[in-house]
Formats: structure tokens, C-alpha cells, sequence
């Protein structure tokens, strides 16, 4: 990380348990080389003990990104930058309006066969991730199944997780995948209009749908991340936690330019 995004990083950082007499004891390593060795990993692409000599030993590194996926931390992290990420934006912190959709991934050997499946449809062996963005594209929510579950089951499960953080949330778009009796379910027990938005018979070859290229963006942003380019985590856990750590460098980023670009807007000019 760069100084300018560590200090965006910095200020949404979760308070570690030590410092407010919680329990617990200090990190033995700095936060930002623990985060930095996180991200190159992901970024990247590399094995655990292939991390450079330049980071923490991997097994502290590791250590780390477990005891954040397990307590909840990274998705702490990473709802505090969305946050900031909309009101930079000039949209509230919480959306009214959110897209569904999935993607299907070839497993690593390393996957058990009992948290992976075949889905018939993309001919995939492997895992499926279904995502949940706001109109920006950035994650409300991220669920990782076998690819043989359908994107009606997933939807099911994510969806009446929704209201519990987002009160505020009033609309779905999804496609043609979560037509049937997922739309009057939504309507009767969470209060959620989900409007299934389709293609058009008579087109042909690639076409922008509405709304739904949102989220179809989101997903090319975490394939930038090598380790998102197929599945090798053991856990599902494990690759929600990685996809959450890449939307997290994706927002970082974009404040850290945003904080770039008001310096210097602000800057004064030269003296006449």
C-alpha cells in the first residue's frame, strides 16, 4: 500500500481487542505488513509459503487472515470502506436498491469433493460465488456453495440475511435464474421487490442487459485478483474471506485517488 491508502486503510481499521482492555494481547507484527503480505497474496496469486522473505514469516501471515475471517474482521474492514466509498460517492451509506447474480469457478485439487459440485449448465466442476452489490457495484454480500446449488437456493439464504444490515433495502434485480417462486417469497416474507430482468428474444450476440452489468463488472474486478481465477481454498469461508480482501483493495484504491484528486485540486496555484 501506498502511504496515501494506508491512511485510508488506517482510519476504517477495526480497533484491535487489546487496546480497549478487551483481552487479548499485541500483534507481535505491524498491521500494515500483515495487510500488504494479505493483499500480495491475493493479488497475486502465490502459495501461502511462497510469500516474499520481505513480508512476515507465512505462518503468522496466515494466522492473521484466519483470525479475521473467523471473528469477523475483514468483513468489518471492508463494510467500513464501502461506506466510505458512497458517501465520497454522494449516496447514503445504506442502498435501497440491489443487484443479484452468480459465477461459477473451476475448483484446485485442494477443494474437498464435499464443498464442491458440477454445475450442468456451465459444465463447471467446482465452486459457485453469488454476490449481492448496490447500484455502485461494491459487496453487500457474498455466499460461496458447491456449483451444483441453484442460484434460487443461494438467493434464499443471502436475501433474508439482507434486512437484518441494510433496512433501507427495498429492490432486487436479478436474471432470468431467479424467476419462480423466489420473487413472491421476497415479496411476502422480507418485503423485497425482486424484478427479474431478462434478454430479449430477438437479440442476438452480446447486449448490455440493464442493472445487470453492475454486478457482471464486480466480478471482473475480483478476476483481476490471480487467486480469484479459479477456487484453491480449502474452506468456502476462506474464499469469501479472499473476495472480500479483493473488493477491499479495489475500494482502497479508489478513495486513495479520490484523496489524490481533492489535494490537488485544493492546492494553490502558482504565484502570478
Amino acid at each position: 500500500m501506498s502511504d496515501a491508502e494506508w491512511a485510508v486503510v488506517r482510519q476504517a481499521f477495526p480497533t484491535p481487542a487489546w487496546m480497549e482492555s478487551r483481552g487479548g494481547r499485541p500483534e507481535g507484527y505491524c498491521h500494515r505488513q500483515l495487510l500488504d503480505a494479505v493483499r500480495y497474496l491475493v493479488d497475486n496469486g502465490i502459495k501461502w509459503r511462497s510469500l516474499p522473505a520481505d513480508f512476515p514469516p507465512w505462518a503468522r501471515v496466515y494466522a492473521f487472515f484466519r483470525r479475521w475471517r473467523d471473528h469477523g474482521l475483514v468483513r468489518e474492514l471492508h463494510d467500513r470502506l464501502r461506506e466510505c466509498v458512497r458517501r465520497a460517492e454522494g449516496r447514503e451509506t445504506e442502498p435501497t436498491a440491489a443487484i443479484v447474480d452468480s459465477q461459477s469457478v473451476k475448483a484446485d485439487a485442494t477443494v474437498k469433493n464435499a464443498s464442491r459440485g458440477y454445475d450442468g449448465g456451465k459444465k463447471i466442476n467446482g465452486r459457485k460465488r453469488h454476490l449481492i452489490t448496490d447500484c455502485l457495484g461494491l459487496l453487500l454480500d457474498v455466499l460461496v456453495t458447491p456449483a451444483s446449488t441453484t442460484d434460487r437456493d443461494a438467493a434464499r439464504t443471502m436475501l433474508s440475511n439482507l434486512p437484518k444490515s441494510f433496512r433501507e433495502l427495498r429492490m432486487v434485480w436479478a436474471d432470468g435464474g431467479y424467476t419462480g417462486h423466489l420473487v413472491d417469497w421476497a415479496a411476502q416474507e422480507l418485503g423485497l421487490r425482486l424484478e427479474v430482468v431478462k434478454r430479449s428474444d430477438d437479440t442476438s450476440g452480446f447486449c448490455v442487459l440493464p442493472r445487470r452489468w453492475v454486478v457482471e463488472r464486480s466480478f471482473a474486478w475480483l478476476i483481476r485478483s490471480r487467486r480469484l481465477a479459479r477456487d484453491y481454498e480449502t474452506e468456502p469461508a476462506s474464499s469469501e474471506a479472499v473476495i472480500l480482501w479483493s473488493m477491499i483493495m479495489v475500494m482502497s484504491r479508489r478513495l486513495a485517488r479520490r484523496e489524490a484528486a481533492t489535494r490537488q485540486r485544493r492546492a494553490p496555484g502558482p504565484a502570478a
